[in-house]
């Protein structure tokens, strides 16, 4: 029973989550940042990894500002790497973490080019670009590939020039 109580918890701010993406991407913007922060807020900085994980992802593209972009981005990668294939298989969307760094690493990849960062948009397209064989053969995955090439060619060079 406790069990349950704990997943119903879980599942609850991962709806949230959910339901303050919805928000942000009807064009509400500035109410999804202010609802991402009050939940950053409740979450802590030592909460759930995937709770962190997934707001910080989500509250990088409501961000004005391109350095705090990034740092909503390195937060989400940080989460990330504390995040374990069992924490992810208890959340009913279940996907293996090795299957959330091409997305993590093209989007720090593109914070960086808008800083005009090159060398380190590089550094983390190339890693995107090697971590996308976890991606599936769906949607997501071919959405996040697509999105990897097309940075690879705005950079000119492939992505694959090293510092």
């Amino acid at each position: 029973m406790a069990e349950r109580q704990g997943q119903a918890a879980v599942d609850a701010v991962m709806t949230r989550i959910g339901q303050v993406v919805m928000l942000h991407h009807a064009g509400d913007r500035e109410e999804a940042r202010q609802r991402f922060l009050d939940l950053w807020t409740e979450i802590g900085e030592d909460g759930d990894p995937l709770h962190r994980c997934t707001l910080a992802h989500y509250m990088a593209d409501t961000q004005d500002d391109p350095f705090d972009e990034l740092a909503w981005d390195l937060r989400a990668l940080t989460a990330a790497e504390e995040l374990t294939d069992d924490r992810l298989r208890e959340h009913e969307d279940a996907l293996a973490v090795r299957a959330l760094y091409p997305s993590l690493h093209l989007n720090l990849a593109a914070d960086y080019v808008k800083l005009g960062r090159t060398e380190a948009a590089r550094t983390h397209l190339r890693r995107a670009r090697g971590a996308s064989d976890a991606l599936g053969d769906d949607g997501y995955g071919d959405g996040v590939r697509g999105a990897i090439s097309r940075l690879e060619l705005r950079l000119g060079d492939g992505g694959a020039a090293d510092g």
